[in-house]
């Protein structure tokens, strides 16, 4: 197993799982029903058709001289890791997120292969959940999304579609979009394949470290303050999701020659300073987020074509507008810069930006004197079209992430056919309440749009457009669940 890979395992403790997950929604075809959906999965199951990714399972002892390894599982049950569950009424999305909440705070067992897939029934809707959970050692956020989808089709007529977990050609990668905190390992195994770039690897890094100095976009920073969201975590867990029409977020794009991800940004910049202000938590200085990019998303997004920018988010201005230009003025000086370097050097710098947390992680150093960033915010843009599976469409797509010490919030986003989903992730001893996060980053895309001269949209409801929305109730807070950890084999 690779050095990355076992940092997750090595890292792993029962207060900070170490697997991400994420949630998709299938609304069946005409004259079918969830729990015919269901029943195809369980098809599969029994047909026991399997990928050998999903038969490896994590060892060490002397044979591998101490250190992590994967092995084909021989005793592997594809009934254990599938499995099926069904909401208790009313069936709504509080039904479900507590569910997914529990289901997302406990380990995976180390004795058998490190993923599982929950069916889920109930919903009053008609529709079929499916949670994935996956471990970090085996795919990243990125490499677990691309793993989910590749059983998706965009023809709504297809049938006889493979389950997830069955082999389909050509063989995928786990790692094919990186991960940030990869990039140190990464960055080695390019030293060794390309040692005759090592001659600009110092002028790459002089130039980061001179940029963090003088408050530039780049790969490094060394301004972000301490924070609220900066602090060790516990091992409660606490998810929030939200859906946005992607066209409002295109609109404001374009009206401020930005990007998306841009925009992205900024909402989330403009969420936490309000949030961070409605409990007097606000610092003077700006709050810096960690952003994975791809540089080359004309030719997809693999190896040396992975980068991390840490990226001023401008919380110190209160003008929206403003607030846009500056986090686009900080990702674009970061892009140019890491254009201008070789790919040694691409990683290398990023590795630097990203090393703190790493050896944090590694070495479960719980009191880090300042945080390398506030913040991680990642954006997987999905595809631009409908997705489908035997018929059914795929309604939603939420991504559940991973919080560590130092970063008690972990904001990922996802984009599928004309919508982009927020997941929300924290700790919730840190971060007791999500729910007013989400509001404000519906405020904070309103304040963009009139920023910018367009007519806002209504704002949105606390539950994805395609579910069926009660009336608010002290009661019920559709998307904010805390979940204790349950014990589980560690390993």
């Amino acid at each position: 197993m690779s050095p990355t890979d076992s940092m997750f395992l090595l890292g792993e403790t029962r207060d900070r799982p170490m697997h991400v997950g994420g949630l998709i929604l299938l609304q069946p075809r005409d004259g079918t029903t969830a729990a015919d959906l269901s029943a195809r999965f369980t098809d599969s199951v029994r047909d026991d058709h399997v990928d050998p990714l999903w038969r490896r399972r994590a060892v060490r002892s002397l044979g591998t001289l101490g250190q992590w390894a994967w092995e084909e599982d021989r005793e592997f049950s594809l009934s254990y890791h599938v499995r099926r569950n069904a909401l208790p009424r009313p069936g709504g999305l509080d039904e479900l997120w507590d569910l997914v909440s529990r289901l997302h705070s406990t380990l995976l067992d180390r004795h058998r292969p490190l993923w599982e897939v929950h069916l889920i029934e109930g919903l009053a809707d008609g529709r079929l959940a499916v949670y994935t959970k996956i471990h970090h050692a085996l795919a990243d956020g990125v490499g677990a999304m691309k793993l989910l989808r590749r059983a998706l089709s965009p023809d709504p007529d297809r049938t006889g579609m493979p389950a997830p977990w069955e082999p389909i050609e050509p063989p995928s990668r786990t790692h094919t979009g990186g991960t940030a905190l990869g990039l140190p390992e990464a960055a080695m195994q390019t030293i060794r394949a390309a040692a005759g770039e090592a001659i600009g690897l110092v002028p790459a890094l002089v130039g980061t470290v001179d940029r963090a100095l003088h408050g530039r976009g780049g790969s490094l920073s060394l301004v972000a303050p301490n924070t609220m969201i900066n602090v060790p975590i516990s091992g409660t867990r606490r998810f929030a999701a939200r859906s946005w029409p992607l066209e409002r977020l295109r609109a404001v794009a374009k009206a401020a020659d930005a990007t998306v991800n841009d925009v992205v940004l900024a909402m989330s910049s403009g969420a936490l300073r309000a949030f961070l202000g409605d409990h007097g938590e606000l610092p003077d200085r700006p709050l810096v987020a960690m952003v994975p990019v791809c540089l080359r998303p004309d030719k997809g997004c693999s190896g040396n074509e992975v980068g991390v920018l840490m990226c001023n988010l401008a919380t110190d201005v209160a003008d929206p507008a403003e607030r846009l230009a500056a986090v686009s003025a900080s990702m674009g000086q970061g892009k140019d810069a890491m254009h201008g370097m070789s790919p040694l050097s691409r990683l290398a710098t990023s590795a630097l930006g990203v090393a703190p947390l790493a050896v944090g992680m590694l070495t479960r150093n719980r009191a880090l004197p300042r945080p390398p960033f506030n913040v991680i915010v990642s954006n997987v843009p999905g595809p631009a079209h409908p997705l489908y599976w035997n018929g059914a469409r795929v309604d939603a797509v939420y991504p559940l992430s991973v919080p560590v010490d130092g970063q008690a919030l972990n904001i990922t986003c996802t984009s599928t056919d004309d919508s982009i989903a927020f997941g929300l992730t924290s700790c919730s001893r840190s971060l007791p309440h999500l729910q007013p996060l989400l509001d404000r980053l519906d405020d904070a895309l309103v304040a963009l749009e009139r920023a910018h001269g367009l007519e806002p949209r209504p704002a949105a409801v606390t539950v994805d457009p395609a579910v069926p929305f009660r009336a608010p109730n002290p009661e019920h807070r559709t998307v904010q669940v805390v979940a204790e950890p349950v014990p589980a084999h560690a390993g």
